[in-house]
Parts: C-alpha cells; sequence; structure tokens
C-alpha cells in the first residue's frame, strides 16, 4: 500500500509539471489594465503595451516587480500587489502566453 501511495504522490507532481501553468488564464487578472491582448498602453501612453516590450526584459520586469524592487513608471506598489500571488513559473507562463498573442 505504501509502495502505491508513494507512486499516485509521484505522478501527481509530473503531472503538475509538466503541464505547468496556464498563462492565458493567470493573464485575465491583467486584462483589465494591458488589455485583453496586451496591446493596450496605459496611464495616457506612459506604460508602454506589454507586446512591445521584449520578452526577456518583460519577464526580468515581473520578477522585479514581484520582489518589489522595481518600480517602473512610479507603478512598483501596485504591481507588486498584482504580481504577489504568481509564483516564478506563473510569471514565466504569463510571459509566454503574451508571446503567444
Amino acid at each position: 500500500m505504501k509502495k502505491i501511495t508513494l507512486s499516485v504522490a509521484a505522478l501527481c507532481v509530473a503531472a503538475s509539471v509538466s503541464f505547468g501553468a496556464d498563462g492565458a488564464a493567470l493573464f485575465k487578472s491583467c486584462v483589465a489594465c494591458h488589455g485583453a491582448a496586451a496591446d493596450r498602453p496605459y496611464l495616457g501612453g506612459k506604460v508602454p503595451a506589454l507586446k512591445s516590450i521584449a520578452s526577456a526584459e518583460r519577464l526580468e520586469s515581473l520578477k522585479g516587480y514581484k520582489a518589489g524592487t522595481l518600480n517602473k513608471y512610479g507603478q512598483g506598489a501596485i504591481m507588486k500587489a498584482q504580481t504577489a500571488r504568481f509564483s516564478e513559473e506563473d510569471l514565466a507562463a504569463i510571459n509566454a502566453y503574451i508571446d503567444s498573442l
């Protein structure tokens, strides 16, 4: 019985790693400000559309906002709050989803 329990647990972990985070679902919380296609500039054009930012730069910005070390365009506090619930895997999935748009 112990072997079966461990096997099931291992399969669950493997499944969660292989399927990963759903960037499209996670991005829904970003739509109000950045638009459904990540093409909406924000703050009267002060913040560029997410699609116009290079993928690597965008991911590093997401990580910086989450860590609280970035305050681009004065949006550090709001972005820290927005990214706080996301894991690094979630941020990568959101970034990949934006790339796919």
